[in-house]
């Protein structure tokens, strides 16, 4: 009340212009903003039942061409046929596969299974030789034949496509062929679907810019999603219950509405994310203008309290101080990162910073990968050169001793050694290969070590032409001889084997030496189960082989020791089944 007309005047006529305009404002946007959601609530709804139709009506539609073929004469005759291999009646069934490749691009691949485990294909073969018919989509089909059955990310099987699909790029679907007569099962039929076609279902129909549809089948695992970061952080247990519902679940600091329709037919699940500020867009838009309305109120106001107050007060300072003050302070509340200002740079750096650390992400690991295979390398070089000084000191000495017929068959496998040993730079070579440096060695020691040292090799016949890792049985038995038969009193023995067990190359070193203490035996299996411990406390060879091992094919693999102090010592060596290099 002390203040002068001017200031009076001033804040009545601002307080009765913001009274109107926050009371409009407020009621307007709320009136607007019930309806706008439910609208936009029933249309989002209304486009995630329309893609679940239509993706609905493209599975069948593939179903359908299974179908077809189930009753095509060519294929029929490719499925009741029983000798193996007639291509004439493989050719015909093929042109049938054929027609519906053509007319269908969205295939990736189609393969027609009998009960025999034979098949046909246009793209895909059988990668090893274990029967198509013992594969999860074949029997699953083979069991339900009246239903199909669709498998997302379709990996482990023993199919190889010509295209290198990967897992994420397609899905597959399977159904039996019924003999409609005898109801007998003829065989399955498989078709691996481009998932390209499910996402121009969904590109085409869903609904905004920022939102985005992603499915997941009955295991809860994702079938389709386009690349974000939004998906993965999508509870589980938030999207359970809801069916044709809305809910607003917040994600990274920003509210989001979800929505989902179950297929009673797929199984699978369509769920559409879409940020809650894009559907409350129209509100913000009338929030914007309703500030512009403000302010050209205030404007207005301004003016007329000029006019009226000029020739008492000057307040024209004081409004451009409290609009410029308003002013800045509205430019960091409402405007947002589209707009050109502090928040748009602010949010482009930490765009940019995002991409710069996923490049760092992608050096780190492409340096990773490089570190372990130079590792790796390191590993192989350190292969101690001790045994060929050894060996030269022998033939030295036998030069002196005696004959020339002896010193010629150390020569000759010492030679062969050290052939195996380069393998013209491989480092995969065969069982037969490895066992061959082995004996070599042998010969070698048992001319050194005369009756004091023998030795036994049983290696079955089918793993011969199996691959390995080369020259990771000869450090084994060195190490059988220096610290098992040299350090026993009287002769010694040493077997050797190779077999297939529970599907892995499994070779022992048996030797009757001296054997070790339990303390020790467990601190050499723990040093090599983790990968720790000095070198030098289990010897660099026995090191070498069991860290080349698990660095090429896994932590499951490698060394496991077992011995008694007095009595032996049994090393055993686990490597997978290679068939090529």
């Amino acid at each position: 009340m002390n203040k002068s007309i001017g200031d009076k005047l001033i804040f009545y006529f601002l307080g009765v212009i913001l009274v109107v305009t926050i009371t409009i404002t407020t009621l307007g946007n709320l009136l607007y903003k019930d309806s706008i959601n439910f609208t936009q609530n029933e249309n989002t709804n209304q486009i995630i039942k329309q893609i679940n139709s239509n993706i609905e009506s493209y599975v069948n539609n593939t179903e359908n061409i299974i179908n077809y073929m189930s009753i095509d004469p060519r294929i029929i005759k490719f499925l009741n046929d029983n000798k193996p291999e007639n291509t004439d009646i493989e050719d015909e069934a093929y042109k049938s596969i054929y027609n519906f490749v053509k007319f269908n691009p969205e295939i990736a691949g189609i393969m027609i299974v009998n009960n025999n485990g034979g098949y046909i294909s246009d793209v895909m073969n059988k990668v090893s030789r274990d029967p198509l018919n013992h594969e999860d989509w074949y029997i699953k089909a083979y069991n339900q034949p009246e239903t199909i059955h669709l498998f997302t990310k379709p990996i482990g099987r023993n199919i190889d496509n010509i295209f290198k699909y990967s897992a994420d790029e397609v899905f597959s679907m399977s159904k039996a062929v019924t003999d409609s007569s005898t109801g007998k099962i003829k065989g399955v039929i498989l078709i691996d679907v481009k998932l390209d076609a499910i996402k121009k279902i969904i590109e085409n129909s869903k609904p905004g810019t920022a939102g985005f549809v992603y499915i997941i089948d009955m295991n809860k695992e994702i079938v389709y999603t386009p690349v974000n970061n939004i998906v993965y952080r999508i509870k589980n247990e938030w999207i359970e219950d809801i069916n044709n519902e809305i809910i607003i679940k917040n994600i990274n600091g920003e509210n989001y509405q979800l929505t989902k329709v179950d297929s009673n037919y797929t199984g699978w699940e369509t769920i559409g994310v879409f940020p809650e500020s894009e559907s409350l867009r129209v509100i913000k838009y009338i929030k914007y203008y309703s500030l512009v309305v403000a302010i050209l109120a205030l404007i207005i106001a301004e003016i007329l309290v000029i006019i009226f107050t000029r020739s008492i007060v000057n307040p024209i300072q004081k409004l451009k101080k409290l609009m410029k003050k308003a002013q800045e302070g509205d430019l960091t509340v409402f405007f947002n990162s589209k707009y050109n200002d502090e928040i748009g740079e602010l949010g482009g750096s930490f765009n940019n910073m995002v991409k710069e650390i996923n490049n760092l992400i992608n050096l780190v690991q492409i340096e990773e990968k490089n570190k372990r295979i130079a590792e790796m390398n390191v590993l192989q070089a350190q292969i101690k050169p001790h045994f060929m000084y050894n060996t030269l000191d022998t033939i030295r000495w036998m030069a002196e001793d005696h004959n020339e017929e002896d010193i010629v068959e150390i020569i000759e496998a010492f030679t062969n050694l050290l052939r195996i040993s380069l393998s013209k730079g491989k480092e995969i070579i065969s069982v037969k290969e490895e066992l061959s440096h082995v004996q070599s060695y042998l010969v070698i020691q048992k001319i050194r070590y005369e009756d004091k040292l023998n030795y036994e090799i049983q290696f079955d016949e089918e793993i011969l032409n199996y691959k390995l890792i080369k020259l990771i049985l000869q450090p084994l038995v060195e190490n059988a001889i220096y610290h098992g038969i040299k350090e026993k009193r009287g002769n010694g023995k040493i077997l050797i084997t190779g077999k297939i067990e529970n599907n892995l190359l499994c070779f022992t070193v048996v030797d009757n030496g001296k054997g070790m203490d339990k303390k020790t035996l467990d601190k050499i299996n723990r040093m090599l189960k983790n990968n720790n411990g000095k070198k030098n406390e289990i010897g660099y060879g026995i090191f070498n082989v069991n860290e080349r091992i698990k660095i090429i094919y896994g932590d499951e693999y490698g060394l496991t020791y077992k011995s008694i102090y007095g009595e032996g010592t049994i090393v055993e060596l686990r490597h997978p089944i290679i068939e090529s290099t």
